[in-house]
């Protein structure tokens, strides 16, 4: 395999693992909880939800093409929560998203990496765009993991490796990749 197909094919994992990441978040908290921000000025598991479904479709549509600002995106709407407050509708927007970068991504090839796109009339290599968006989504989905698990108080299930579980952990995993 060529670094290049290589270097897709771990970003597709790492981009999946994000939005299973955030997924696992979500089954922990109600469906109100989506809503709920610290004050008024705090962006609520909706509003980042909606903010990253506006910039993947963005950037993911036409990627090689237009710029990924597109002049469809109204950003600052991102950040205001509409009336119904419905989270089928936020997991759609969720969705919506995903789709979009997972088709544009998996169509791309490693040949395609070097070459330039624009970001805000700015130049990037693929490979920058792509890693551009890797940090800003996992950003966001560390926001999300965080509130959720707030929200969910004592009834939250780690993601991740428990407290005072590491020594487990790593001979569970040292006698699986046995």
């Amino acid at each position: 395999m060529k670094l290049g197909d290589h270097h897709l094919k771990t970003c597709i994992k790492n981009f999946e693992e994000l939005k299973v990441l955030g997924e696992k978040a979500f089954s922990q908290i109600k469906d109100k909880d989506f809503f709920w921000s610290f004050e008024e000025e705090s962006n609520c598991l909706a509003i980042i939800i909606k903010h990253l479904s506006g910039n993947m479709i963005s950037r993911w549509t036409d990627f090689l093409i237009t710029d990924g600002e597109k002049d469809f995106r109204n950003r600052d709407s991102e950040f205001e929560i509409s009336i119904p407050r419905n989270k089928k509708d936020i997991i759609d927007k969720w969705e919506k998203g995903w789709k979009c970068l997972f088709e544009t991504i998996n169509m791309l090839t490693g040949d395609d990496l070097l070459k330039e796109i624009t970001i805000r009339n700015q130049k990037h290599t693929v490979v920058q765009a792509i890693n551009r968006q890797l940090i800003h989504y996992g950003y966001h989905i560390g926001q999300i993991v965080y509130l959720a698990k707030l929200l969910a108080k004592t009834n939250w299930n780690t993601l991740s490796v428990a407290r005072g579980r590491s020594k487990e952990f790593n001979e569970r995993m040292s006698k699986k990749n046995k």
